[in-house]
């Protein structure tokens, strides 16, 4: 997915990428991997297991493809693209496969049961989209608009407001992106649409850098209030990252 030119870029988006490493690295750079665990509620609620177990993630940086490995077995891994999930013997040899996958959320709502094609896709959409960030905001199609700053204790927390096109699978079409003065993301709100569309916010820290790109190693998503605050009881996903590598 190509990067927008500099001139077509918002100002804090221009300012945001040079300070998680520049477009010019990015571009250079076709895939990272990722030591990842992950866990929370909301797999519980969708019928799935969800252990401890670290797994090792792939994510395309030009284009809209990643894969965790292992899954449901040792000799098994993901692949999802927009079009296609599947999950795969680490040959290739295809062990399960949905076409059109997001179809299968329809009329989900947040207590819905997942099969193990459709956790994998959530997974795939949803680490393909956090990877990105904030690079996602500069890909073509993808539109921002700074909005009205948010208030954090002492601190002021600059937001862009982000709509994506139809041709990227991600969270909502609309989401909003906090950046704290050091320019790193402090927080990203969205709505899960394939689990009846409930709002959340993921609250980032503990930031790194990896080969140049800074990224954050700690995300925890909770369900969002009316107040648009997290509520910091009800902890959905964490994902801890490490062992970063851009290639």
């Amino acid at each position: 997915m190509l990067i927008q030119s500099r001139t077509k870029m918002n100002e804090l988006l221009a300012a945001v990428l040079d300070a998680h490493g520049g477009v010019d690295r990015w571009r250079r750079y076709e895939n990272v991997e990722a030591q990842i665990v992950s866990g929370g509620g909301f797999f519980p609620l969708k019928g799935v297991l969800q252990d401890a177990d670290a797994r090792r993630m792939t994510v395309s940086l030009q284009e809209e493809r990643s894969s965790v490995w292992p899954y449901g077995a040792p000799d098994q891994r993901t692949v999802f693209t927009p079009e296609r999930i599947a999950i795969e013997k680490l040959d290739g040899t295809v062990v399960a496969e949905r076409r059109a996958p997001k179809d299968s959320f329809a009329g989900h709502q947040m207590s819905t049961p997942w099969d193990a094609l459709q956790r994998a896709y959530f997974n795939g959409e949803a680490l393909w989209t956090y990877f990105t960030t904030p690079f996602l905001l500069a890909m073509d199609g993808v539109s921002v608009e700074e909005t009205e700053p948010w208030h954090e204790g002492p601190e002021v927390w600059r937001v862009l407001r982000a709509y994506f096109p139809g041709s990227i699978e991600t969270h909502s079409m609309v989401q909003e992106f906090f950046f704290g003065d050091d320019l790193m993301l402090r927080r990203h709100d969205y709505s899960v649409n394939i689990a009846g569309g409930f709002s959340a916010s993921q609250l980032t820290s503990d930031y790194i850098v990896a080969d140049g790109i800074r990224l954050p190693t700690k995300r925890r998503a909770y369900t969002r209030g009316p107040d648009r605050r997290p509520i910091l009881e009800m902890l959905m996903v964490f994902i801890d990252i490490s062992d970063v590598t851009f290639a």
